[in-house]
């Protein structure tokens, strides 16, 4: 009997995070055929887990590409993610450290053959089989869509593959457009099918709001200026036979349709529940984790982290956290973590307290940003601190620790005058103190966040993230206990909401822009800062309507901060720069360095952390020179 191919990828889904036994904790057997796959209902069902088994792995900051931008910085050597932008990847290596290309395909038939088998399954439901199928075909769409981000035009996978496919019969790879056409009708298609909602064990199994965001995320991306008439690298991007592979044809229509796919998705997420999270919706208690305190910082800290109280998360990666997982690479340093830093690239892009580009707010001290101030701020920090850590909006003090910046987790309790260990202090007389719950970060060498003697787990950039990272999470002491785990968001309404504007004001139209950027100025409202038009009045180049508009206008970079600033570290940094022919922006990517000088002070300056070698070819992936011998029709992407 035919053996289940790579079945055994499987067992990275060992565990389970929601308290529940659910999909991930299921590891089908590695030597199981397709009649002892289909047996029994259970059976099936671990086949179906299985399928699932060939999503990225999100969670794992090592390793997964859409790490790679220019939002945060490493301090480990050798990192698959650093080496792509250092010239690592080459079309003869790429499958060692990814093999996105052909775990995808791999999926892609362990899908197709689920639904050739599921029928079979003695007693299984009408209903059970019927959605057992529709999943497969939400992952056969879903994993056609992660070729397409990292490699373009792909071939498309219509129908279960025949293994003993002769060579000269091999297929060959399908226009952009038309590979965008196919995936996205999939996805609508299966939308129709889906539950909207799954809870319990179910949890992070496909759904119809899943399908229908997705879908509206795929034709963002199509209509972007990577994808949409790039004569610039695509010209000649042709299949052996002359088809051209990417339009030479720009389309403003491609932003319409994109548009109206986000509104779609948006409209049919809150009508079954879904909303975007605010601090009132919190159930995770403040007696349990009383930091963030500030009601805005709290809410844009648990966006996503409340498991149990969001209803803002779309489809989330369910799997456990890995070693290199956020929160551990995030965490302040005790025995362990702290490798994490916002790059000082990241650090600029967050707005000033008044909603405004530090170079834009006439209020804030853009030049001399890199001087000193005190702060002595209950929910900030206390200290000496670099004026550009002062009068930010909130999320920049949610998400990001910075010198005398509060760090809101948790560690082991120490004596009253904090010498056990390396320790952060927090004001001596504060009744928490010997509680931990929130720690003041410093980053001079022999800080608690300095480099010290170490060679890793220091902040490289002055900074450490705290965005991903639970209030009840601990840094490594002995046997202390780790991160406090929750599903990753693949996709969540607040995406929704920035694809809508991007759309929109790709688009152009008055009566779309005007709608977009309401979607937007919520975001906006959510982080405590004032819309677009309010803010930007008072800007040193004012804004004072939406008539810069399409895929070159001033809107656009407005649109585009935003995302950057509300989806930080959510891997979407990495995927938007490619797709917005922005690689070369990253070339450089700067640091803050902190020196205690001889009298005492401390001295702060811009510093050049690397230097990256950006090429044309970057912005797709190489297909394995593996993959290229196995099948005669497959070209190589451009440059490779």
């Amino acid at each position: 009997m035919k053996k289940i191919y790579n079945i055994l990828l499987s067992f990275v889904f060992a565990g389970c995070l929601l308290g529940s036994c659910d999909y991930l904790d299921i590891v089908p057997n590695e030597t199981a055929n397709e009649e002892d796959a289909f047996a029994s209902e259970q059976a099936a069902l671990n086949y179906l887990y299985s399928c699932y088994s060939f999503m990225p792995a999100y969670q794992n900051s090592h390793t997964f590409i859409g790490y790679a931008g220019d939002e945060i910085v490493s301090c480990f050597n050798g990192e698959p993610i650093k080496l792509y932008f250092q010239g690592g990847y080459t079309s003869g290596n790429i499958g060692n450290v990814d093999a996105t290309y052909s775990n995808m395909y791999k999926g892609i038939r362990q899908c197709y053959l689920l639904k050739k088998n599921i029928a079979s399954v003695p007693g299984l439901s009408d209903d059970k089989i019927n959605d057992f199928a529709n999943q497969a075909d939400f992952l056969i769409a879903y994993y056609h869509s992660v070729l397409m981000q990292h490699y373009g035009p792909i071939i498309l996978v219509k129908e279960l593959p025949d293994m003993n496919t002769p060579y000269d019969k091999m297929a060959a790879r399908s226009p952009y457009d038309e590979c965008v056409d196919w995936v996205s009708e999939q996805f609508r298609i299966v939308s129709e099918k889906l539950p909207t909602e799954r809870m319990g064990s179910s949890y992070g199994l496909a759904t119809s709001v899943a399908a229908k965001a997705l879908r509206a995320r795929l034709l963002l991306y199509a209509a972007s200026p990577l994808f949409n008439g790039n004569s610039e690298y695509y010209s000649d991007f042709a299949n052996n036979d002359g088809t051209l592979l990417m339009s030479q044809t720009y389309s403003k229509e491609k932003y319409k349709v994109a548009a109206d796919a986000a509104l779609e998705a948006i409209n049919f997420a809150e009508d079954h529940g879904y909303r975007l999270y605010y601090v009132g919706d919190d159930a995770i208690g403040t007696a349990t984790y009383p930091y963030p305190k500030d009601p805005i910082q709290r809410q844009l800290r648990l966006t996503y982290l409340d498991k149990n109280g969001t209803k803002e998360v779309l489809w989330a990666n369910t799997r456990l956290e890995e070693m290199y997982g956020i929160q551990n690479k995030s965490i302040p340093y005790l025995s362990f973590g702290g490798g994490y830093g916002p790059s000082l690239t990241m650090v600029e892009r967050f707005y000033t307290e008044n909603g405004l580009p530090i170079d834009q707010d006439p209020t804030y001290d853009y030049e001399n940003r890199f001087q000193t101030t005190i702060l002595d701020d209950d929910t900030r920090g206390e200290g000496i601190t670099l004026k550009l850590n002062d009068h930010r909006e909130p999320r920049f003090y949610a998400w990001i620790s910075f010198h005398n910046g509060f760090y809101e987790c948790q560690t082991e309790n120490v004596v009253a005058d904090g010498t056990k260990g390396i320790t952060y202090q927090d004001k001596m007389d504060r009744s928490d103190r010997k509680q931990r719950k929130r720690w003041l970060t410093q980053y001079k060498k022999e800080d608690n966040s300095g480099k010290m003697n170490r060679g890793n787990n220091y902040s490289p950039t002055g900074y450490l993230n705290k965005k991903g990272v639970h209030p009840g999470s601990a840094a490594r002491k002995s046997d202390n206990v780790p991160s406090l785990r929750y599903p990753l968001p693949i996709i969540r309404l607040g995406e929704l909401y920035l694809d809508y504007a991007e759309a929109c004001v790709g688009y152009g139209d008055a009566s779309y822009v005007a709608e977009g950027m309401k979607k937007l100025n919520v975001i906006r409202e959510r982080a405590g800062i004032d819309p677009v038009l309010t803010a930007w009045a008072k800007a040193k180049e004012p804004l004072t309507d939406y008539s810069s508009v399409g895929p070159d206008g001033r809107l656009m970079q407005i649109v585009r901060q935003e995302r950057m600033i509300e989806l930080y570290m959510e891997t979407h940094n990495f995927w938007d720069l490619r797709r917005w022919k922005e690689l070369d922006d990253m070339q450089n990517i700067y640091k803050v360095k902190v020196v205690k000088q001889t009298d005492g002070t401390i001295q702060y300056t811009k510093a050049l952390h690397a230097t990256y070698n950006i090429q044309d070819k970057m912005y797709f992936y190489p297909i394995s020179n593996t993959e290229l011998f196995k099948n005669h029709k497959l070209v190589q992407n451009t440059g490779w």
